[in-house]
């Protein structure tokens, strides 16, 4: 895979944030970036990704919303 070179414009209290992020995790900016976005646009990962799961979070949300 070919790596490019991109700017991007960032709040600079997020940028802060990320960098944190970094440090804890011993990464770098683009790695940390780019792994995010690919869990991103991967979808369908992570713990909301199973039906049942997915299915008891919209019950929840449902019983959040009436009782407000």
């Amino acid at each position: 895979m070919t790596a490019k070179r991109v700017l991007i414009s960032i709040d600079e209290r997020l940028l802060a944030r990320i960098d944190a992020a970094c440090d804890r995790l011993g990464t770098s900016r683009s790695a940390f970036l780019a792994q995010s976005a690919a869990r991103d646009l991967d979808g369908g990962v992570g713990p909301g990704a199973d039906p049942s799961v997915r299915a008891a979070l919209t019950t929840l949300d449902r019983l959040l919303a009436e009782r407000t």
